[in-house]
């Protein structure tokens, strides 16, 4: 039973009460951004500050323009934190204290740049554009994930290493002062989560479909809010995980490059049309990968389902969060099921935004997870 608990750059550095809050949560490790997309975030127990505002998705490592010439996606620095090399000296602090450190990349989530370069993100099949969201299908996206991830790891120890957002981003999108929840159903969610950018037209047109024919068929379905033809269906499937499935490869080619020994854990889901930071697993990405996180954030019976429908086919890592809306009465059960159906690691979230009223929550579940 290994258990890790997520943080921030920034909550670790400037505040040397963190080691001590570590500890008492009796967690195995930190998991560390070390890309990370946009956020405000906040820093309720750091000793000089409340919030840090990321205003957009920032590497935090140095941003080396040898690495990163002749290329149009380049991620920028932050300048919320105070140095080029946050999360490296974030993980050195860290690894000091005999802390055991996962870095957490975030790949193919980036408003930033797909504001820059449209022609490379999530393009729905009524033209429209989601700029978070960078198409993996996209050889030049593809490409920008594998650097990144390089970077990322780049003269960094660690420990084990945690893929997010290693697929497509779809419709959802928490952010922006969202308007959109509950507006569709999760039929027509899935439907304009398709991507109908060039890179995908072409493969589906490699597979024998029209894309023309399939935008209008998408176009008809949305509106009428009726499914696909199976067939169909099936073969926009196929082309979206076999996208995702080449980036995996190629970003964990670099990852083992620079980490030969750390673990990868994929942020994943049962469901293969599942969008977001968790995208839905195609079986033969399975075998890649160490273990998968599984978002397991709703405290309801049906949760545990996630993981068992993994468990038996790769270790299962339940993601878990003690923040509001979760009901902290319901976290020790549901920690419990989880672990009944299968999961054999836990990551909780968060311990930089965890207020002292939230800290106990920490420990609890994870002497709950072991017991």
């Amino acid at each position: 039973m290994v258990i890790s608990v997520h943080a921030f750059p920034w909550d670790v550095l400037g505040d040397d009460g963190f080691v001590d809050r570590f500890a008492q949560t009796g967690a195995d490790a930190v998991t560390l951004a070390v890309s990370y997309h946009s956020t405000r975030a906040a820093t309720p127990l750091h000793p000089t500050r409340r919030f840090v505002d990321a205003r957009h998705a920032a590497l935090y490592r140095p941003v080396r323009e040898q690495a990163w010439a002749v290329r149009r996606l380049v991620p920028q620095a932050p300048d919320w934190t105070g140095t080029d090399d946050a999360a490296g000296e974030a993980a050195t602090a860290l690894r000091a204290a005999g802390i055991a450190v996962n870095a957490w990349i975030v790949l193919a989530h980036d408003t930033r740049l797909g504001l820059l370069h449209p022609d490379l993100t999530v393009l729905n099949c009524f033209g429209e554009r989601y700029p978070y969201a960078l198409c993996p299908a996209q050889a030049e996206v593809r490409e920008h994930c594998v650097t990144l991830a390089g970077e990322a790891l780049r003269d960094l120890p660690v420990d084990g290493v945690s893929l997010e957002s290693c697929g497509q981003m779809g419709v959802a999108h928490i952010g922006c002062h969202e308007k959109t929840d509950g507006a569709y159903s999760p039929l027509v969610q899935r439907l304009l989560s398709i991507c109908c950018c060039t890179a995908c037209a072409a493969s589906w047109a490699a597979r024998g479909l029209d894309p023309e024919q399939v935008v209008a068929a998408l176009r008809d379905a949305v509106r009428a809010e009726t499914p696909l033809p199976e067939q169909t269906a099936s073969a926009l499937l196929a082309a979206r995980h076999d996208a995702t499935a080449d980036m995996l490869a190629e970003v964990l080619a670099e990852v083992r490059r620079h980490a030969p020994d750390a673990p990868v854990t994929l942020h994943g889901h049962p469901d293969p049309w599942a969008v977001g930071p968790s995208p839905g697993l195609a079986p033969k990405v399975l075998p890649l990968v160490d273990r998968v996180l599984v978002p397991c954030w709703p405290t309801d019976p049906a949760t545990a389902g996630l993981v068992s429908a993994l468990a038996e086919r790769v270790i299962v890592d339940a993601y878990v969060t003690v923040l509001p809306p979760t009901s902290p009465d319901r976290l020790s059960e549901h920690v419990a099921r989880l672990r009944e159906a299968g999961a054999t690691r836990l990551s909780l979230y968060h311990l930089g935004l965890a207020s002292a009223a939230f800290q106990p929550l920490l420990a609890a579940l994870t002497k709950e997870f072991r017991s």
